[in-house]
């Protein structure tokens, strides 16, 4: 499968299904963006069940404020709807894998009830 542009009009309903979805924040005068596309396009051709979403962050202003992106290239992971991972600068290629293994071994049931446990205290880390 290959990568899919998100815009502010695609992005909810592209991000807010079941399953894993990868975003990836990046611009064209980004050199680091630049080299870790074709990595990004390699993972994306071997996870069949996993959407491997860019925003064009100079395209995309919007959404570029919503997620608070700094720096890019940033990737963040979503799973069922939920933001599960968010961390900016280029990954090799094995940390990529080494993310999607990570967030299919999620319990969404215990992140959904950190979630609201989170929610539900206010900003307390507490652990």
């Amino acid at each position: 499968m290959a990568t899919v542009e998100l815009t502010t009009e695609n992005f909810d309903k592209v991000t807010g299904g079941d399953g894993i979805v990868l975003v990836d924040f990046w611009a064209s005068w980004c050199g680091p963006c630049l080299r870790f596309a074709p990595v990004y396009d390699r993972v994306s051709e071997k996870h069949e069940n996993v959407v491997f979403g860019k925003v064009d962050t100079e395209a995309q202003v919007e959404l570029a404020a919503r997620y608070d992106i700094r720096s890019i290239p940033t990737l963040m992971a979503l799973r069922d709807g939920v933001i599960v991972f968010a961390q900016p600068g280029a990954l090799p290629e094995s940390a990529v894998e080494s993310l999607i293994s990570q967030v299919e071994a999620l319990d969404m049931e215990d992140v959904r009830k950190q979630l609201a446990e989170h929610e539900h205290t206010g900003h307390s880390h507490n652990h």
